[in-house]
């Protein structure tokens, strides 16, 4: 044993005197079986790291619909391709969330489900033949709901719910649809020349600059209000949360007082943009409480669903 390095010299402590982060009660609880309620299995769960994350997530939503705060859902197409339509539907129809917004893939692949029945296609046979994005009736729709916006001075997320509407779509699997019904607002934010519709030869680069302007708008002005909020950024991984930070900042420049709010993302992998720009930056900067979940949307977005009926459930059951 070396002089210098002598382990027998090291100087240890008791546990009495640690201050140590996991203990008994953080623990999970009791599992019993194929017929255990969900509730149960909800207050089962060990409470820390994600979990503890889903239900601080799920209480804000609800405290934020009590004050009637800003609760905003910003999603990527993947959202729309992995079968959660029904439950942004049903958040919408239970005002959990009161603010739907997308980038273009998650138009696209919510008007070919309502209205065809499904969507996703192989990119790669379709790249080998040159027939990767060219759909006569998604480009023909976009274009014609463009027309509607260009008449009526509307935004494209309007627009596109409109014409979902008017051609019969299936409500049920479109939260363009569902959300234009309501009468809540959902704005499209589109990266020009980035979706499969803008080459198509009937779509207008001008009318879609100028709906998608509207839109920008229309989301900042929902900003003005995330005091005591919620934003969840869910599979977008620049272009909502690059657009949600410049209409924040413009916010801010303007005047208004933003703070105390929940900013949440929720993705498969660590993204820089959605952990930076909508939650750990505005959060730092402004105040609030800052969320990062990691996991497949199919999984993770019904769990925070069954947190916030549970919550809810809870809340009810004392009052």
């Amino acid at each position: 044993m070396s002089a210098e390095f002598n382990r027998k010299k090291l100087r240890m402590k008791s546990l009495k005197e640690r201050t140590s982060k996991v203990n008994a009660e953080l623990l999970i609880g009791r599992l019993t079986g194929h017929q255990m309620r969900v509730g149960d299995f909800v207050e089962a769960l060990p409470d820390i790291l994600a979990v503890r994350g889903m239900k601080t997530l799920a209480s804000s939503i609800l405290k934020a619909r009590e004050l009637g705060a800003a609760r905003i859902f910003m999603y990527g197409g993947h959202v729309i391709k992995c079968g959660l339509a029904p439950l942004l539907v049903k958040w919408l129809q239970e005002k959990k969330i009161n603010y739907l917004a997308t980038n273009g893939a998650g138009t696209i692949h919510d008007i070919e489900m309502a209205l065809f029945g499904e969507t996703s296609e192989d990119v790669e046979a379709g790249i080998s033949d040159g027939s990767f994005g060219m759909w006569k009736e998604t480009g023909e729709i976009y274009a014609s709901a463009l027309e509607l916006a260009d008449k009526q001075s509307i935004g494209l997320g309007e627009a596109l719910g409109r014409e979902i509407l008017r051609l019969g779509g299936n409500v049920a699997v479109s939260p363009l649809a569902a959300a234009c019904r309501a009468g809540i607002p959902v704005t499209v934010h589109p990266a020009l020349g980035g979706d499969i519709v803008h080459p198509h030869p009937l779509l207008s680069w001008e009318k879609l600059g100028a709906a998608a302007e509207r839109d920008f708008d229309l989301l900042g002005e929902r900003i003005i209000s995330l005091s005591n909020g919620v934003v969840i950024n869910a599979g977008s991984a620049v272009v909502m949360p690059e657009v949600f930070l410049k209409l924040l900042t413009s916010a801010i420049n303007l005047g208004y007082s933003i703070s105390n709010f929940t900013a949440a993302s929720f993705d498969m992998i660590s993204q820089y943009r959605p952990i930076n720009n909508v939650v750990f930056r505005p959060v730092k900067a402004l105040g609030g409480t800052p969320i990062i979940l990691i996991g497949h949307h199919e999984l993770m977005l019904p769990m925070l669903d069954i947190f916030i009926d549970t919550e809810e459930a809870a809340d009810d059951k004392n009052s």
